[in-house]
């Protein structure tokens, strides 16, 4: 991971995050891929560090025939993994880096179908026609990366069919409170949930070079019906026995005390 100078609690707005996310995706996107590859697979829908699999939630519904969009899609995992069960689907996201990525899984792919289109964009900027899309959704891309999730969220409404699903994945808003630490160390709260302040990673000049928005649960369910979506489950990931591996501060230890991933699926009137 790329080093930092600083690390704080600051505010920080949508043109800072985006340059700083956008860079710090670039440069770690080699090594994501070698740390999480063979846990994300290069072809499958991961919700999040639990380990759970859209082929076992089925959270986005019938795939077949429906055009679909990922955004935050990374290297595009998911978004193969949705081509595969027969939807017409475009992976976006901000950094060219992980796109890259990306591209270099498209050429090995033995099925076409899995080549799937690459886009990059902002996530709060989709350069996509009004109800282009029966299925938008993203696993653990660009909601918590933006300063505006209300406007990522517009934007996903937006690009959506009357009928359409958008479904997104993020860190529970309640392990905010806690450390970032997968150990004993990361079951007291330390800090008010209630406290929306972004946590900013800076170089020694104090320029962002990562940045992470928080909401609390009500915050999402606001932004949620206020971009005219109606939520239609809110999805608490359980940590399963199977799943023996720490990520980052999610671990078997702290799953089974309390969720570190919520999904929330959301219809379109």
């Amino acid at each position: 991971m790329s080093g930092f100078a600083q690390v704080s609690r600051r505010l920080a707005d949508q043109d800072e995050t985006v340059v700083a996310n956008r860079s710090w995706w670039d440069a770690e996107a080699g090594e994501y891929y070698a740390e999480h590859g063979a846990f994300l697979g290069d072809a499958d829908l991961v919700w999040g560090p639990e380990g759970w699999r859209e082929s076992e939630l089925r959270l986005l519904g019938d795939l077949a025939g429906r055009r679909v969009l990922e955004v935050g899609a990374g290297a595009g995992q998911c978004a193969r993994w949705v081509a595969a069960q027969g939807a017409t689907v475009v992976a976006s996201d901000l950094s060219a880096g992980m796109l890259r990525t990306g591209l270099s899984l498209n050429s090995r792919v033995s099925d076409p179908r899995l080549a799937v289109p690459l886009v990059q964009c902002d996530a709060t900027a989709l350069p996509f026609g009004d109800g282009a899309f029966d299925i938008v959704f993203t696993a653990y891309g660009a909601v918590p990366f933006v300063a505006d999730s209300a406007l990522l969220m517009r934007e996903a409404a937006r690009v959506l069919r009357p009928g359409g699903r958008f479904v997104f994945s993020t860190t529970h808003p309640f392990r905010w409170a806690f450390p970032d630490d997968p150990s004993e160390n990361g079951l007291t709260v330390n800090q008010s949930y209630f406290d929306r302040t972004p946590y900013v990673e800076a170089d020694s000049d104090g320029e962002a070079t990562y940045v992470e928005h928080h909401r609390t649960v009500g915050d999402r369910v606001r932004e949620v019906v206020a971009a005219g979506l109606v939520l239609s489950d809110l999805v608490e990931l359980e940590w399963p026995a199977r799943n023996t591996e720490t990520w980052g501060g999610w671990s078997p230890l702290r799953g089974r005390l309390f969720p570190g991933t919520a999904v929330f699926v959301c219809d379109k009137p």
